[in-house]
């Protein structure tokens, strides 16, 4: 469910009308809606109530300060990967202690920062990070806890550049030797060993993959109680996948069928980590067109949201649904969307079956919420779009638009 909807032949967003949302603070405009964002959050929530999750919002997919304090307000805990990141959730007025930090390559000031912030633990990814983490908790007098991150090798059956979970990938310990190297950490005065983590990828879409993933997760920590070693905590990940084209997608529900037997059995403490499936439908990306232009080959809208707003479609081959604001007409014509950068990679859609659309009308690129402002830049020297977030029959911005003097702020 989102509440991005059409009344009276128009889009809103929630309770205000997108064209009065664009009319006030231009475009393109990144629009989240706070209900959607909540209600998927709840929709985890009642889904696996039955292991009464630590559920941790990925921040990475939307770091967003009011949504990160909307979340929190609801009852999230947070997963981060950065320093950056954890300086937003406290900025948001969210406390350290819900915080599971996670990522391949953290510096050692990001482990100082985070200890002696008190983040809840570590998902560690490889030994040399445990040596690292050991020394800067040492250096502290304090006890990092540690979840020990495994590659089980499972195919997630998603896009190359968001799969984690194969040997292959950059993430985690393999599963044969993440023994011995429990009990390194269990064996480590400075580290507190906690469980397992494990993530396979991101935009799933099947839940037999997931189940997998569990399964041999479970498997491991059953070999690792028996050897002795004292296990609390299992992360479960997230990457639940959401509808961009209006099908792809399972419940949250389905994943809990899937795995809540096995995880109740376990009598373990559960952690997840969703980040897409709560802000992907929650968002929409506001652009006017600029010009349509027609040459023999092609019909492109231009608009003024391009590839520095969005590079999901170029990068990822990812589809966006985009419709406009108020259509004119039911009939569609096939275009390519495209923005004013300087580069043939600069679309937001190729060959789409659209309405057609003019000069000056407003269009809206659904599924904006996760992975799509995060990762915006100043390319072609273009300043980053606002943020704006509905509540009701009410919005504000919650981030300004950059402006020409910020683009050389921090330049000397």
């Amino acid at each position: 469910m989102d509440l991005f909807e059409y009344k009276d032949g128009e889009l809103y967003c929630e309770g205000v009308r997108a064209a009065e949302i664009a009319d006030k603070v231009g475009t393109p405009a990144y629009v989240y809606s706070k209900g959607t964002a909540v209600h998927h959050y709840k929709q985890i929530q009642e889904a696996f109530a039955e292991v009464d999750p630590m559920i941790c919002y990925s921040v990475k997919a939307n770091s967003n300060r009011a949504l990160i304090r909307a979340l929190g307000e609801a009852g999230a805990a947070f997963d981060i990967v950065s320093g950056g990141e954890l300086y937003r959730i406290l900025a948001a007025g969210q406390s350290a202690e819900r915080v599971v930090f996670a990522g391949v390559g953290k510096s050692r000031e990001e482990m100082e920062y985070a200890l002696k912030e008190g983040i809840f633990s570590f998902n560690a990814e490889s030994e040399p990070e445990l040596d690292a983490l050991s020394e800067v908790a040492g250096s502290l007098g304090k006890i990092a806890r540690v979840s020990l991150r495994v590659n089980p090798d499972v195919d997630a059956l998603t896009h190359a550049h968001t799969t984690t979970g194969k040997a292959e990938n950059k993430f985690g310990i393999a599963m044969e030797r993440a023994p011995k190297v429990a009990k390194r950490v269990a064996a480590d005065d400075n580290l507190q060993f906690l469980g397992f983590h494990m993530h396979i990828g991101s935009q799933l879409t099947e839940v037999e993959p997931y189940r997998e993933a569990v399964e041999k997760a479970l498997a491991l920590v059953g070999r690792c109680t028996a050897d002795g070693l004292e296990i609390e905590y299992l992360n479960v990940g997230g990457g639940f996948g959401i509808f961009y084209t209006g099908g792809e997608a399972v419940r949250a529900q389905d994943f809990a069928d899937a795995v809540l037997p096995v995880l109740k059995k376990s009598g373990l403490k559960i952690i997840m980590e969703p980040g897409r499936f709560i802000v992907g439908n929650a968002g929409v990306l506001l652009s006017r067109v600029i010009f349509v232009k027609k040459t023999d080959a092609k019909t492109f809208v231009i608009c003024d949201a391009a590839m520095n707003d969005l590079i999901r479609p170029v990068l990822y081959g990812a589809y966006h649904r985009i419709r406009p604001v108020k259509p004119r007409t039911s009939e569609e014509i096939t275009v390519d969307v495209v923005g004013p950068v300087c580069e043939s990679g600069d679309f937001l859609a190729k060959d789409r079956e659209m309405p057609p659309v003019a000069q000056g009308d407003l269009i809206a690129i659904f599924s904006a919420g996760a992975y799509s402002f995060v990762m915006s830049s100043n390319f072609n020297s273009r300043g980053r779009a606002c943020e704006v977030v509905a509540d009701g029959d009410s919005f504000r911005v919650v981030r300004e638009r950059e402006t020409y003097e910020d683009l050389i702020r921090l330049e000397k």
